[in-house]
């Protein structure tokens, strides 16, 4: 069975590598960069209204009751919130940093940068393309403004099933379902002993609970703990930040100083590149933030809405809110409390459950490593951190029970990751199956979540990996249809908001 799961790691990894390879990230740059230009930064210019708009959905004041759709823009946000705010922004920053060095998140805040016009695309055509499915609700997302926005028709539907092919698999095996649960099992495996076989039943019961619902109950949960736990997170966060707010500075100057450079902090970074910095960085920031996948126009497409340019505007808070404010809030705790050193990018490797690292091994580590450890009175011995064990280092380092917060927050980022992400599967398999397959769906989703939370230890990087191959395969057709509808997103965008135009 290692040896499998040896090889299955392997080939994992070369694909990852692959896909995330330097092409991937051009063509995610490059797309954001053009919806950029020619929504003419839409994402600065506009972003105080498009926070305004948050706030009147906050208060149930941004649609009409008349207005077509299933669920409100607000709760619309809070879903696609809910699958985006999960363990990519506890675990996925985590692994960037404890495998590509402190500079990955740097590569994470240009992406996100960007990726808010490529959101702001999508929530816009989302609604701009969307359809009326058979049963009256709302059926939309990148396969339909595909199919339907592009020319030329034999390409838009081969583009179009594409991507509803790579996101039910996205959905099902990779970043809003086995590499949630994974998270959440070893967050309460590590802070209280719960064995993964129990959280996998918990898990299984408590989504199949929401997702049976459809829509309009995903929302409805979303709308009500998505904000709940984000402020709880970053309050814990904040407690961190403060308590090392004179150091704030040069914490910066390590992610800034690494994210150019293999060597920092005494040259103890020894086990990472700058490729490797930027390629974890965007990707983590994808698998994050979800700009370029596609997704967030899926759940936009459900909201009461007439007016496209408004849910392009909602749908870009997202990704501010993902990567520009709580990414940053979980890499300052693990950099202000030097935990980062005690990772595989600095030279300490990880180990297999019940192993150790050698003593020649322990020799050859950094003496800026060996100092960190001390002070932190961790056992090198261990080997390496990643993942949430790693934030949750962070914050036990602080805070008395800090790793409580960590395993608490990854219990409920994963679990509306988890139903949120359901939902995007459900509708990329409605587009080829119909209604009909929405409930054999949704038991094959939470059985795959039960396994997901039983793949623990060395090899859990196999559940991440996956997760990002599958976001990679998902976001090529996104983005090649982005790119042919860019002109159409521009005038639509110009007509919107042009001359000084405030329509909201």
């Amino acid at each position: 069975m290692d040896s499998w799961l040896e090889q299955l790691l392997k080939y994992s990894i070369e694909v990852r590598n692959f896909m995330w390879g330097n092409w991937m990230i051009a063509l995610l740059v490059f797309t954001g960069v053009v919806l950029t230009v020619v929504t003419g930064t839409i994402q600065i210019r506009k972003l105080g209204t498009a926070l305004k708009l948050v706030l009147l959905g906050a208060r149930g004041k941004d649609h009409e009751e008349d207005e077509e759709g299933d669920i409100s823009p607000f709760a619309a946000l809070m879903t696609a919130l809910a699958a985006t705010v999960g363990n990519g922004n506890i675990a996925g920053v985590a692994t960037a940093i404890a495998t590509g060095g402190p500079g990955a998140p740097f590569w994470m805040w240009i992406s996100g940068f960007f990726g808010m016009a490529t959101k702001y695309a999508e929530g816009f055509l989302g609604v701009k393309f969307r359809k009326i499915a058979e049963d009256g609700s709302m059926a939309g997302g990148p396969m339909y403004y595909i199919r339907y926005g592009l020319k030329n028709e034999r390409f838009a539907k081969f583009l179009g099933a594409a991507f509803a092919v790579c996101g039910a698999f996205a959905a099902l095996f990779g970043t809003g379902n086995m590499a949630q649960s994974n998270s959440m099992a070893l967050a309460f495996k590590t802070q209280f002993g719960v064995p993964p076989l129990i959280s996998g039943i918990v898990l299984t019961a408590l989504v199949g609970m929401v997702i049976i619902g459809g829509i309009k109950r995903i929302g409805a949960v979303a709308e009500r703990l998505v904000p709940t736990m984000i402020i709880m997170y970053m309050a814990g966060a904040f407690v961190i930040i403060l308590g090392r707010l004179t150091h704030i500075g040069e914490a910066f100057r390590v992610i800034i100083e690494s994210a150019f450079t293999a060597q920092a902090v005494g040259g103890a970074l020894i086990g990472t590149s700058v490729q490797k910095a930027l390629s974890l960085g965007v990707s983590r920031g994808v698998l994050s933030n979800e700009s370029g996948l596609g997704s967030a126009a899926i759940a936009q497409s459900a909201s009461k809405s007439k007016d496209p340019s408004k849910n392009g505007l909602i749908a870009m808070t997202g990704t501010f809110i993902d990567t520009l404010v709580v990414n940053t809030m979980t890499t300052l705790t693990i950099i202000l409390t030097g935990v980062y050193l005690l990772t595989p990018a600095a030279g300490v490797r990880l180990v297999t459950s019940g192993g150790t690292l050698s003593q020649a091994e322990l020799n050859m580590l950094h003496p800026v490593v060996i100092k960190m450890a001390e002070q932190l009175g961790y056992n090198l011995a261990n080997g390496g951190m990643s993942s949430t064990a790693l934030t949750a280092a962070a914050f036990n380092a602080v805070i008395p029970y800090g790793g409580w917060i960590i395993a608490i927050a990854s219990f409920l980022f994963g679990y509306t990751t988890l139903i949120g992400w359901s939902y995007y599967g459900e509708q990329c398999l409605e587009y080829f199956a119909g209604v009909k397959i929405k409930k054999p769906y949704r038991l094959i989703y939470i059985g795959l979540l039960f396994l997901g939370a039983n793949l623990q230890g060395r090899y859990l990087d196999i559940v991440w990996n996956v997760g990002d191959i599958a976001n990679a395969f998902m976001a090529i057709p996104n983005l090649i249809g982005l790119l042919f509808l860019a002109g159409l997103v521009a005038r639509i965008t110009s007509a919107a908001f042009g001359q000084g135009k405030k329509l909201y």
